[in-house]
């Protein structure tokens, strides 16, 4: 399947409303590489108190947006048995850089790579787009843990 969209994801992340921030992830190459969608809008729920005179998507959760696409693109490339009944939890942020501010209403665009696994633990690097300018990029890691 080279595209999941949001009632798909969910079936892969334990996220749920409003935290689920991926709306679509496509062009997966199998626990390699995919994009995904997020969709900034007015609505957002951090829109409100980020800032309620010039809002803006703070870089936590664009750090968390490509969480979300990292954990899905491996679920989704993982025999269910390997990620039911487990949570992935960030271990590390390398390196995050927030070039430009993601104001509402736009499309973020994430490019995710995984660099490398080893057992549970995965790394990746991401970058952030909006009209193909890029906003951010980061490289992180991340584990697979057993739910308590």
């Amino acid at each position: 399947m080279n595209i999941l969209n949001k009632d798909q994801i969910r079936n892969l992340l334990p996220h749920r409303e409003p935290m689920l921030l991926i709306d679509k992830l496509y062009d997966i190459k199998k626990l390699q590489s995919a994009k995904a969608l997020v969709n900034v809008s007015k609505d957002s729920f951090f829109v409100q108190g980020h800032f309620p005179d010039q809002p803006v998507m703070p870089g936590v959760l664009i750090v968390e947006s490509f969480g979300q696409a990292a954990a899905a693109l491996t679920a989704n490339g993982l025999d269910r048995s390997t990620y039911e009944n487990k949570l992935v939890f960030l271990m590390g942020i390398e390196k995050a850089r927030f070039r430009n501010p993601v104001i509402p209403d736009c499309n973020l665009i994430l490019n995710i790579e995984a660099i490398r696994s080893h057992g549970r633990v995965w790394k990746y690097k991401g970058e952030a787009f909006v009209n193909e300018k890029k906003m951010a990029d980061a490289i992180w890691s991340a584990t697979i843990v057993d739910k308590k």
